[in-house]
């Protein structure tokens, strides 16, 4: 009811301000024959119909540009969103005091003083529709006492709500009347913009999201990931252990704490890459203020990234085409890269393989004829997964969304301290995750994925064997019967043999082990 009282009210501020525009641009003692003899001329006039006509199509290849280019690629959309929330977060006012205090009474259904021996009303953060405050805990928790809290401000959630769903009926009414908008799947935009949207607010999610990076990097030196204190988890509390930080972009103070700028920008690039192409899970959105350093004695220089809301994957499929198709591409073997992108599925069939090797060679090559220090892995990257464009094909939006993910990481790594060598740390970064793809680990886990499918068929292999020799018995001539049969007899005194000998060597083996005991 909120929902349709918001797109009521949209639509009377519209008309109300619009004829309020034409108001104030009237005579002042003639406003009524005035606006009557504007509106009389416009429709009598073929000039301001052809006018309004031939403007109409310069302004539609523009909308029908833009809503294509979404629908191609929504990463650019997500990202967009994600910039402009950070960009205008800063405006949002936050709960005074008192309000905070009411709303985590609430959240914990304690007193603060039963469970705080100090919090901080005043937000040490302030964001997009949350805060951020610091407290000591009265009795410990996991073993963490200072903590950090994000509040949701629930006002101002229910507000965006409102306003996305005024977005997707918009968006519905649209497709109605419009080709142009049925063809671009409009509505399915505005629910991937509204989900894209609506995701930052699930502090649940971020706080499983936070969980399992934890997981990933157990005992990892370079990072230092937070650990939630799922106790005072609550839909709209999320409270984890606190770390003091710098942000990686205050030079100054990380030189103050003589933490090496070139170990911290590698150890971005190396972080990034494995949370992408080797766990499939990774942050979506990173910038400088997602990037943090630890200055804590226990976990100096170690990299603490921060809002575990925005985050993506990539399945196993998507991952191992990068990992080997980077790989390919380092080693400029052009043909195999072809090869990886047929198989996936990115290109039509009827793509020639020669023709899209020809293509990632052009592309790639002047990349390889730049210096060492002046080569961008990132760059690299994007025609890895662009390439197949010219030809009607396309990656996916995750892969995109990843590459997009390190080439900020790049950027920053760069800008932190610019004579990292980016290139070369991606190249060791993924080959390493490509040998460990193909190696023996690569090779149990895989044996590991399939063993719950091989426990439904192995099984029933006996009977399907039976099934297959009737087929082939009710197939075959009489003669091939008989020689089948003998076959199988010959096979069965094999066999049996066999065991045989496996039980007395079994137990001659468990003897001698006895023997030699006592």
């Amino acid at each position: 009811m909120r929902s349709l009282f918001r797109r009521l009210l949209l639509l009377f501020h519209a008309l109300r301000y619009g004829a309020r525009l034409v108001w104030l641009a009237a005579p002042q003692h003639h406003k009524l024959r005035w606006a009557a003899t504007l509106a009389s001329r416009l429709h009598e006039s073929d000039s301001a119909r052809a006018s309004v006509h031939g403007a109409l199509p310069q302004l539609g290849p523009l909308a029908s540009a833009f809503a294509t280019a979404l629908a191609d690629h929504p990463e650019l959309a997500t990202g967009t969103v994600h910039d402009v929330i950070d960009a205008v977060e800063h405006m949002q006012a936050p709960l005074t005091p008192p309000e905070v205090e009411r709303a985590l009474v609430a959240a914990f259904g304690r007193p603060l003083a039963a469970l705080f021996a100090s919090i901080d009303l005043t937000p040490a953060r302030n964001g997009f529709a949350e805060q951020t405050h610091i407290a000591q805990l009265i009795d410990p928790i996991d073993g963490h006492c200072n903590v950090t809290i994000k509040v949701l401000r629930l006002a101002e959630v229910e507000q965006i709500g409102d306003e996305a769903a005024l977005l997707r009926w918009v968006a519905r009414w649209l497709e109605k009347f419009s080709g142009t908008a049925r063809r671009l799947e409009l509505r399915a935009l505005a629910q991937s913009f509204t989900q894209e949207l609506l995701r930052r607010f699930d502090l649940r999610a971020e706080a499983a999201n936070l969980s399992q990076t934890g997981h990933h990097f157990d005992n990892d030196k370079r990072i230092a990931v937070p650990n939630v204190i799922w106790d005072l988890c609550t839909p709209t509390t999320l409270t984890v252990q606190r770390i003091e930080t710098l942000s990686v972009a205050n030079v100054v103070g990380l030189h103050a704490h003589h933490i090496k700028l070139a170990t911290l920008a590698a150890h971005i690039i190396e972080v990034v890459s494995e949370q992408a192409f080797e766990h499939g899970f990774f942050h979506a959105a990173l910038d400088a203020e997602r990037v943090r350093v630890s200055i804590e004695p226990d976990s100096l220089g170690r990299l603490v990234l921060a809002d575990f809301a925005i985050m993506s994957s990539l399945s196993s499929q998507e991952r191992q085409f990068f990992v080997h198709g980077a790989s390919a591409l380092f080693e400029q073997n052009y043909g195999r890269l072809a090869d990886l992108h047929r198989n996936a599925g990115h290109v039509p069939s009827t793509t020639r393989t020669e023709v899209l090797e020809a293509e990632l060679r052009t592309r790639a090559e002047a990349h390889f004829a730049d210096e060492p220090e002046q080569r961008s892995a990132g760059a690299l990257f994007h025609h890895l997964l662009h390439a197949v464009q010219p030809f009607e094909g396309a990656v996916s939006a995750r892969l995109a969304n990843a590459q997009r993910s390190f080439e900020q990481a790049e950027a920053l790594a760069r800008a932190l301290h610019p004579g990292v060598d980016t290139w070369n740390i991606a190249r060791r970064t993924l080959g390493d995750i490509a040998r460990r793809d193909l190696g023996h680990r690569g090779w149990i886990k895989r044996i590991s994925e399939e063993l719950p499918h091989l426990a439904h068929i192995v099984p029933r292999l006996p009977q399907l064997a039976v099934r297959y020799l009737q087929h082939q018995h009710d197939l075959a001539p009489q003669q091939q019967r008989a020689e089948l049969a003998h076959e199988l007899g010959r096979e069965y005194r094999r066999t049996r043999a066999l065991l045989w000998a496996c039980a007395v060597c079994g137990a001659v083996l468990g003897a001698g082990a006895i023997l030699l005991v006592q």
